[in-house]
């Protein structure tokens, strides 16, 4: 985590009301809680209580889901662990042991985020071409989902020139790592030797009604449907704004997935959750 990204971070928590917005949450676990519950908890009006939920979810500390006609407000454990050990890093000039309690409580996130580092989930993004939508996605959740989640990207016909250019260069300006990102096939993922895949999700209406490969009986598939930029037809200004809808819209998502519970749900329970997602309301801003 940057020292800017953490900083945002803090800055959302130096509020008493969003504290205890925070505490109710982690309470209640990965599961959440609905606004109405976090409401009554805390005995603030609804109105009052969007403010600071957006706040968080800005920050990136918290996100919500839609279930039914409910959503569901749940704490980023992934992210609210990266914000902790981003001052364990510091403590002491790499010696823990000089802080005390406090330093033994650091060591302790330090040492639980390197064991979560082991067993991490690959979602693979799947569009026709694997120039926009497909490579956002996977440049998103390598920033915000790692260790726990990798994303990998393909095409059923990618693009031969790579990437479109306005993409990797709105990526670089927020700040991504675009140096792995390339345009592919999806047959590069789905042979024996590829790595296997926990959730497969397109980007698009169709895959240019080609029929996806088997990615074995486990895998949770999902489809998210975005206009595609590559045909996007305006001024240069329109068409930023376009692709900036675009990045927002695949963030809110997997901001939301990765805060999902994945662990405690089922096969037919977590397929639900992802595809609830597709909704751009199911996700705030």
């Amino acid at each position: 985590m940057e020292s800017e990204e953490a900083a945002f971070a803090f800055a959302a928590l130096g509020q008493g009301t969003r504290l205890d917005l925070l505490r109710a949450l982690l309470d209640a676990g990965p599961n959440g809680l609905a606004a109405g519950e976090v409401a009554a908890r805390l005995g603030v009006p609804a109105s009052t209580l969007s403010f600071h939920l957006r706040a968080l979810d800005q920050a990136g500390l918290i996100a919500a889901t839609r279930q039914g006609r409910s959503l569901i407000y749940a704490v980023q454990f992934a992210r609210l662990r990266a914000l902790l050990a981003f001052l364990a890093e510091a403590c002491c000039g790499g010696e823990p042991e000089r802080c005390g309690d406090l330093g033994r409580l650091l060591d302790t996130i330090t040492r639980e985020k390197n064991t979560m580092a082991q067993p991490a989930f690959n979602v693979l993004f799947l569009c026709t071409h694997n120039s926009a939508r497909s490579i956002m996605a996977e440049a998103i959740l390598d920033k915000i989902g790692r260790p726990r989640f990798e994303g990998w990207s393909a095409g059923s016909d990618p693009r031969q020139d790579g990437p479109l250019p306005e993409v990797m260069t709105l990526l670089k300006t927020l700040g991504h790592d675009v140096s792995e990102l390339r345009s592919k096939s999806w047959s590069e993922l789905s042979g024996p030797e590829a790595p296997r895949m926990d959730f497969v999700i397109t980007l698009c209406d169709t895959i240019q009604g080609q029929i996806c490969p088997d990615f074995g009986a486990t895998t949770i598939t999902g489809a998210w449907p975005l206009p595609d930029p590559s045909k996007f037809s305006a001024s240069t200004a329109e068409r930023a704004t376009l692709l900036n809808e675009v990045y927002a819209g695949l963030r809110r998502r997997l901001e939301a997935f990765i805060s999902l519970p994945v662990a405690s749900l089922d096969r037919m329970a977590l397929k639900a959750r992802v595809d609830e997602l597709a909704d751009p309301h199911a996700v705030l801003r």
